[in-house]
C-alpha cells in the first residue's frame, strides 16, 4: 500500500519505517529541509534501538524516501497520516496549528480518494475540525479521517509498533475501516473499532492513567519511608494481583519525557474545558513535581551546605534507551543544584549533546566513573543498564565521599551499606 506519513518526529518516523519494514511504500514529509536532507544522507535525528538499521535497510530497499513535497507525497498515497507535534501551550491546550495547516495542505493536493488518519495526540474533537478545514479546502474529492493513536514507547518503539498490545482504529465509514484493517492485518495483533471521539480520548486516557500509577507509587514510597517499610516489596506484592499488574509501580524522581507531562495536562484541560472536574488527575501532577523535591531535599540532609560541592549526576535522559531530554527530572535537579552554587558533573549515553545546550555550565564527562571522581555525592537519575553493572568498589575509592542518592532504585540497600556507601533511595529508609 502507498502511505504518507506527514512529521519526522519521533511517531512519525518510528512509524513510518516500520510501515515499509511491512512492505508498504511509504514517503516521509517534513518542512524541515536540514531534517529531510540528513535523512537522505542516513543520518537520524534521534537515538532508538534499531531504528538507524530499519531505516537503512528500508531505503535501499527502495521502500522509504523522505521528502519536503507534501504535494507529491498527498498525490502518490492512498493513506496519509498526520504525525506532527502537538506542543503544550502555556495554559495546558495542545498547540494544533502544524494539524490546521498539514490538514489545510493534505485538502488542497488531493487528487483521488484518501483516508487521513490522525496519529498526532490530540485532543477529543480534532479529528471533527481536521474533516471541517479539509472540507473547506476540498468540496470536490471524497475522503475518510480516521483516529489511530499510538502506543510507542521511548526506547522499545520498533517492538512496540511490531508486536502492539492492540490496535485502536476510529472511524466513521466501513471503507475507512477496510483499509486501516487491510493495512495492519501482517500484525496479528487485536484491533479495537471505535468510533473518532473514543480513538481520541483512548489516547489521553492511557497515558493518563499509567501516569497516575506512578505517582501513586510514589506516594506510596513516601509513606514507606515513614514507617520504614520497602516500597520495591511492596510494589511487588501489589503488582501479583492481576488487576492491578506491576508495570509502571517504579518508585523514584518521577516521570518525564514528550508525552506524559504534556498528555496529563491536556487531559485536565479537555475535562475542564467540557465542564468535567478531574482533580485526581491535578494531584497526579503535583506528587510528580513534588518528587523532584523530595529528592533535592535529599541530596541537602546527605551534605548539608551544597555550596561549592560537587554532585556527580547519573542519567540526564528522562528514561534509558533515548535521548529524549524533554521535561527530564535530571533537568530541573541539576538547575536546582546550580542555583545552591554546586558545581555539577554529568554523564550519559545518549543525551549529553542536547543537554549542553540548556546547560552550559555543567561539566560533561565521558563516562561514570569520570563522574565520581572527586565528588562529593553521586546521583542515579536515569535506569541505564551500565549504571546497574558499574564497579561499585572503584566507585568508592575514587568518589570524595562515598554517598549515593539513587533517585531510580537501581542498587540493593543492603548491599550499599554493607559496602560502606552513606546510600539513599526513594521509599527505603
Amino acid at each position: 500500500m502507498n502511505i504518507a506519513i506527514v512529521g519526522t518526529g519521533y511517531v512519525g518516523l518510528v512509524s513510518g519505517t516500520c510501515f515499509a519494514e511491512l512492505g508498504n511504500t511509504v514517503i516521509c514529509v517534513d518542512n524541515n529541509e536540514q531534517k529531510i536532507a540528513d535523512l537522505n544522507n542516513g543520518k537520524i535525528p534521534i537515538y532508538e534501538p534499531g531504528l538507524e538499521e530499519l531505516v537503512k535497510k528500508n531505503r535501499k530497499k527502495k521502500r522509504l524516501s523522505f521528502t519536503c513535497n507534501i504535494k507529491d507525497a498527498v498525490k502518490k498515497s492512498k493513506v496519509i497520516f498526520i504525525a506532527v507535534g502537538t506542543p503544550p501551550k502555556d495554559n495546558g491546550d495542545a498547540d494544533l496549528r502544524y494539524i490546521e495547516d498539514v490538514s489545510r495542505n493534505i485538502a488542497r493536493n488531493m487528487n483521488t480518494y484518501k483516508v487521513v488518519v490522525e496519529k498526532s495526540t490530540v485532543p477529543v474533537e480534532t479529528n471533527k475540525w481536521v474533516k471541517y478545514i479539509m472540507r473547506l479546502n476540498n468540496n470536490k474529492i471524497d475522503f475518510d479521517v480516521a483516529s489511530n493513536p499510538e502506543f510507542l514507547k521511548e526506547g522499545s518503539a520498533i517492538a512496540d509498533f511490531m508486536h502492539p498490545d492492540r490496535i485502536v482504529l476510529g472511524v466513521e465509514s466501513e471503507k475507512a475501516k477496510k483499509l486501516l484493517i487491510q493495512l495492519y492485518k501482517p500484525l496479528k495483533a487485536p484491533i479495537v473499532i471505535t468510533n473518532i471521539q473514543s480513538a481520541e480520548i483512548i489516547k489521553h486516557a492511557s497515558n493518563s492513567f499509567l501516569a497516575t500509577k506512578i505517582s501513586f507509587i510514589n506516594a506510596v514510597a513516601n509513606i514507606c519511608e515513614k514507617v520504614g517499610a520497602d516500597v520495591e516489596q511492596v510494589a511487588e506484592g501489589m503488582g501479583m494481583d492481576k488487576r492491578i499488574g506491576r508495570n509502571f509501580l517504579n518508585a523514584g524522581v518521577g516521570y518525564g519525557g514528550s508525552c506524559f507531562p504534556k498528555d496529563v495536562k491536556a487531559f485536565i484541560r479537555i475535562a475542564e474545558k467540557l465542564g468535567c472536574g478531574f482533580e485526581m488527575l491535578k494531584e497526579v501532577e503535583r506528587v510528580n513535581e513534588d518528587q523532584k523535591k523530595l529528592l533535592f531535599k535529599k541530596i541537602e540532609q546527605a551534605l548539608w551546605i551544597l555550596n561549592e560541592k560537587t554532585i556527580g549526576i547519573l542519567g540526564v535522559a528522562f528514561k534509558p534507551d533515548t535521548d529524549d531530554i524533554r521535561s527530564a527530572p535530571a533537568i530541573d535537579i541539576m538547575k536546582m543544584l546550580q542555583g545552591e552554587g554546586a558545581h555539577v558533573k554529568a554523564y550519559d549515553p545518549k543525551a549529553m549533546e542536547h543537554a549542553k545546550d540548556i546547560l552550559p555550565n555543567v561539566e560533561f564527562c565521558k563516562n561514570a566513573y569520570e563522574v565520581a571522581k572527586g565528588a562529593d555525592a553521586l546521583v542515579i537519575m536515569t535506569e541505564w543498564p551500565e549504571f546497574k553493572k558499574l564497579n561499585l568498589s572503584k566507585i568508592k575509592t575514587i568518589l570524595h565521599h562515598p554517598i549515593i542518592i539513587d533517585g531510580r532504585n537501581i542498587f540493593n540497600p543492603a548491599k550499599m551499606k554493607k559496602m560502606g556507601f552513606k546510600y539513599t533511595n526513594v521509599g527505603n529508609l
